[in-house]
């Protein structure tokens, strides 16, 4: 595991928490930061799977 994909899912769980909070005080904004910060997180992590796949490749595995 790399760096971008434990920084991705940590993003994607702040940002899962943020969603949480936003639904439960009615607040809109922190609903929506939240989800785009799930967004956000899955992205960067994939990028760190893809780039684990590529070394994997690379090292004949």
């Amino acid at each position: 595991m790399n760096k971008e994909q434990v920084k991705g899912r940590a993003e994607e769980a702040v940002g899962k928490v943020k969603e949480v909070a936003g639904k439960a005080t009615d607040d809109k904004a922190l609903e929506a930061k939240g989800d785009a910060q799930q967004v956000a997180g899955k992205v960067r992590s994939t990028a760190g799977d893809v780039t684990e796949d590529v070394k994997d490749v690379v090292k004949g595995r």
